[in-house]
């Protein structure tokens, strides 16, 4: 199979699953959910579950007495989180935005958002709204990556470089908060415990392209005027043919109430 410019964007969806069945997604969602020591009997919150990919793990650790909550905003993902979970009791699938948690205050032992933050409208109000629903000693699990630091290599450096600056000026709306993720939580009224950074590396152009939005968004930058026609065409048809590499960093933070 061969990725062309243009592409659409994937179901989104299917693309979160994808992303966290990768070994880099694997990889830190394991780290993150040891570091929130997620204990019998509490009350779980995740903001923007999504299709639920992380809710059966978080269900089987708070066990039969505690309680599993997932919120997100979008009817589809509620769709598939509540089918992901069916059966597991001590889940239960929210319908809310992340500025207004359908979630009494202090009420939630452990919570985590999990690469949301770089979506929303004000990531400061959303850590505010976290605050507002955890009990104090509650834990809180931060992820979110930083596309300043997204590396693509190629012949042509300076394409990838003019990538990577679209990437963040123009496709991702808080493209650079993980590095302020920490900041952000202090600011908030948290207690940051850890800060950990992880660099997820591709190896395969195809996953890349997926994950990434190579193609995708190589020609909106074309269509936006911000790289050269030949040039980005000549740029993307260049990184099958060789062993292909590309990495960004991922900042985790783990803090307390």
């Amino acid at each position: 199979m061969t990725s062309t410019l243009g592409v659409s964007r994937p179901d989104q969806a299917a693309y979160m699953l994808r992303a966290a069945a990768g070994e880099a997604g694997r990889s830190y969602k394991r780290q993150m959910l040891d570091l929130l020591d997620v204990q019998a009997g509490q009350t779980v919150l995740d903001v923007g579950c999504g299709p639920g990919t992380d809710l059966p793990v978080l269900a089987d650790r708070v066990g039969g007495s505690g309680r599993v909550i997932g919120v997100d905003r979008d009817p589809v993902m509620l769709t598939q989180a509540r089918a992901r979970t069916h059966g597991l009791q001590q889940v239960e699938i929210r319908e809310g935005d992340v500025h207004a948690l359908p979630v009494e205050p202090n009420t939630v032992d452990r919570a985590k958002i999990d690469r949301v933050l770089m979506h929303v409208a004000d990531p400061a109000d959303a850590l505010a709204q976290l605050h507002r629903a955890t009990r104090p000693l509650a834990r809180i699990g931060l992820a979110e990556p930083d596309w300043d630091t997204l590396i693509v290599d190629a012949e042509d450096l300076e394409t990838s470089r003019a990538f990577t600056r679209y990437t963040t000026a123009e496709v991702v709306r808080h493209a650079t908060i993980g590095r302020s993720l920490a900041r952000l939580a202090e600011l908030a009224g948290f207690q940051v415990e850890a800060v950990l950074a992880t660099t997820p590396v591709f190896r395969d152009f195809q996953e890349a392209d997926h994950i990434l939005g190579l193609g995708r968004n190589m020609q909106k930058a074309i269509d936006d005027g911000h790289i050269d026609r030949d040039r980005g065409h000549g740029w993307f048809a260049g990184l099958p043919r060789g062993p292909f590499y590309a990495s960004f960093t991922l900042v985790s933070v783990i803090c307390s109430r």
